[in-house]
């Protein structure tokens, strides 16, 4: 019988526990979407990309080229000229595959370019959600728009407008247009 009387206990105590916190979430992509140094960042970054994929396509171009011709003249070269030509192809095609590493890499120039002009708007908006999260008394705030999957939100804890106006901005959409978008993702 005690025992039963000391479980009862704990698991009161953690009930009670767990509804004095407060939950939160915010949608971090939306708030993002209504910076404008987001907007001119990402413009940026599309701009760089397309360059390189450009650099790339020529460079492509560029090995398909001297392979026909090798292809063309092989029947004709001595040997000692067919394999240096295959060494120049496969040296271009090595040079290639290195540029798109540099280029769009695990930490090719696309990433650090990213990180140069995207991390500190998020680093920023961080800070403004641990602040709110800190003043307001939240023990835990979700942010829907990443993986984790919130089946159900009720709009009323959605803080991304109010992250938005304590870093300076104002929101770009309304209320309903972010609630029609929230239904749709439910399942």
């Amino acid at each position: 019988m005690k025992k039963y009387i000391i479980v009862f206990v704990l698991l009161m105590s953690v009930s009670f526990s767990i509804q004095a916190q407060k939950f939160a979430y915010v949608d971090t992509q939306y708030i993002l979407d209504n910076i404008p140094e987001y907007k001119m960042a990402q413009t940026q970054l599309d701009e760089l990309s397309k360059k390189w994929q450009k650099e790339i396509e020529d460079k492509i171009a560029e090995v398909d080229r001297m392979f026909k011709a090798y292809q063309t003249d092989a029947v004709l070269l001595p040997e000692d000229i067919k394999k240096q030509r295959e060494e120049e192809i496969l040296q271009k095609e090595k040079d290639l595959s290195d540029l798109k590493k540099k280029r769009f890499g695990k930490d090719g120039d696309l990433f650090k370019k990213r990180q140069e002009l995207i991390k500190p708007l998020q680093d920023k908006i961080y800070n403004a959600i641990k602040t709110m999260a800190d003043q307001r008394g939240y023990a835990v705030i979700f942010d829907r728009s990443g993986s984790l999957s919130i089946l159900y939100a009720y709009d009323r804890y959605d803080k991304s407008d109010e992250v938005l106006e304590d870093m300076g901005y104002s929101p770009g959409e309304s209320k309903s247009k972010k609630s029609s978008n929230s239904s749709k993702s439910r399942r």
